[in-house]
């Protein structure tokens, strides 16, 4: 297999201003011999993320980027509250460096107290936490990081990357029970809204590679905010926003895995001045799906919270039209995040015109489902994953929405691993590729979860699922036998699984907007103005 035929160049990732890919030899765009590992759901990531922290040593090197971060979120029980694990680490002598996005007001509901409120515990042990407002106008740092450097100790080094943020919700299990600490959502989520979700825990010489995405961030010269009531606050209390100097970046990791793996971005085109490492933003993450979509012949498998605007599915639509073989399965959150009149409009109008677009190009091979779990509550899919022929597999911050693609900085990481999957079929696409392990099973773990299907090395050897057809197949019928027990007034005993059919409610206002000749141009489900939409170029 040949890495290129799948991963962006250099050339293509189309942003020479970065570092990103000079670290390797002869710039090649990805680092190989690296070990991949998901962590699905948050409770298992904050568990390994809670022993590799207080692991650390003085001297090592805590690096971190997220959306919000709630300081008493715990990591497992009382005492591994995230503000707490960090304080102790920058107390141990621990070097612990942050970038929080600064957020809206907390009347728009996203997490400017909160994000405050975290740095202001880790400056106080002695760490540095800065509050970030270097986006576009409506935009946010949406990408989700965490670097675990140990000089002298490199085995132990690792990142962590995906869609999880160190906040309330986040940790929940299989069982989608719902993280104990909540925050509202939509009534239909109940008070604890169960939660599904996904990290990346990457070893090798791709932890340099997400080190590097971290240190072009912070050594950025601009001011963090343009804000000039923002920079008054900030003398007012006296605060110095000038990040501190970061120790020099250390040697890769040795390899230790059969992974390729590719680190894509989305960076805006910052209004006034650029980021000095990306001047005219960058769009990786939009172009590494455009090329590997082109390969896409048996099953496409989607994870992701938002499945918005036609202009981003039209490439998963083309695939569509162009080769008859190939499924798309997507699973999504069968309610959206919020109840309100306005956003509950937005997230059905986006949603419903972004599959009536994939509906036109491939017909009854493109399926579309919900979770709940067993007590019936949905799931809400905060999941950012997308495996193609079981071969290329990406895990993100990123949704299939234009904000993701475009306008939000995000960051997520191709999976191509070396090692052929020989079990049957073992070359689903008939491209000579052959399925891959890490992204066949990956599919098959989620798929597992969500059909109710036992595990075990044993099933693993023998997986019906491992055919793209027999896998569309299981999802539907499991789906339809959970909806027609539902629709029996759930008599008798509960059918195994957790897919519905997705059906968006049936609410007059998004009819009389779908109704409209041009309600794509009235209605942006991104949320943004509609002069920065006409600059949207992957």
């Amino acid at each position: 297999m040949k890495c290129a035929d799948w991963l962006l160049t250099a050339a293509e990732r189309g942003n020479p201003a970065t570092r990103l890919d000079e670290r390797h030899p002869g710039g090649q765009a990805w680092s190989d011999g690296n070990r991949a590992q998901p962590l699905v759901h948050g409770a298992a990531y904050f568990a390994e993320l809670l022993a590799g922290i207080r692991a650390m040593h003085a001297g090592d090197l805590l690096l971190f980027t997220d959306w919000r971060g709630d300081p008493d979120e715990r990591l497992d029980g009382p005492g591994t509250e995230i503000g707490t694990v960090l304080c102790r680490a920058a107390e141990r002598g621990v070097i612990v460096k942050g970038l929080l996005w600064r957020s809206h007001l907390d009347g728009l509901q996203f997490s400017e107290q909160e994000n405050r409120h975290l740095g202001e515990e880790i400056e106080g042990a002695g760490g540095e936490c800065l509050l970030d407002l270097r986006v576009r106008p409506g935009g946010s740092h949406h990408q989700k990081m965490v670097v675990l450097r140990h000089p002298g100790r490199p085995e132990l080094d690792v990142a962590y990357v995906g869609g999880i943020d160190l906040c309330h919700n986040r940790r929940d299990d299989a069982a989608h029970r719902g993280d104990r600490q909540s925050v509202p959502m939509a009534a239909a989520y109940g008070p604890h809204p169960p939660w599904h979700d996904v990290q990346l825990a990457l070893r090798g010489p791709v932890v340099g590679d997400v080190e590097a995405v971290f240190r072009e961030r912070w050594q950025d010269p601009a001011p963090l905010s343009r804000s000039p009531l923002t920079r008054l606050q900030e003398r007012l209390r006296r605060e110095d926003s000038r990040a501190d100097r970061l120790p020099p970046q250390t040697a890769d990791p040795a390899p230790c895995g059969t992974h390729t793996v590719q680190v894509l971005r989305t960076y805006p085109n910052r209004l006034l001045s650029g980021y000095p490492f990306a001047p005219d933003g960058e769009r990786s993450i939009a172009r590494g799906y455009l090329k590997a979509l082109r390969r896409a012949r048996t099953l496409i498998y989607l994870e992701d919270q938002y499945l918005w605007s036609p202009r981003v599915v039209d490439c998963f639509a083309r695939a569509l039209r162009t080769h008859r073989q190939l499924r798309l399965i997507a699973v999504i959150p069968s309610v959206p995040e919020q109840d309100g009149r306005l956003t509950l409009a937005m997230n059905l109008i986006g949603r419903i015109t972004a599959l009536d677009e994939l509906r036109r190009a491939g017909g009854d091979r493109v399926a579309v489902y919900g979770l709940e779990n067993p007590a019936g509550t949905p799931v809400y899919v905060h999941a950012k994953v997308c495996v193609i022929d079981d071969t290329w597999a990406s895990v993100g911050s990123d949704n299939i929405n234009l904000r993701s693609w475009t306008h939000d900085s995000e960051l997520s990481c191709v999976v191509l691993d070396q090692n052929p999957d020989l079990r049957e079929p073992a070359d689903p696409a008939g491209l000579g590729d052959g399925a891959r392990v890490f992204a066949r099973e990956l599919r098959l773990e989620l798929m597992r979860e969500h059909l109710d299907a036992p595990d075990g090395p044993e099933r693993r050897d023998q997986d019906a699922l491992c055919d793209p057809v027999a896998a569309f197949d299981a999802f539907a019928e499991t789906a339809a036998s959970l909806d027609a027990w539902h629709e029996g007034g759930c008599r008798g005993s509960r059918p195994p699984g957790r897919l519905r059919r997705y059906a968006p409610p049936d609410l007059p206002a998004v009819k009389r907007v779908l109704a409209t000749p041009l309600h794509h141009v009235l209605v942006d489900p991104d949320g943004r103005p509609l002069r920065l939409r006409r600059r949207n170029a992957f």
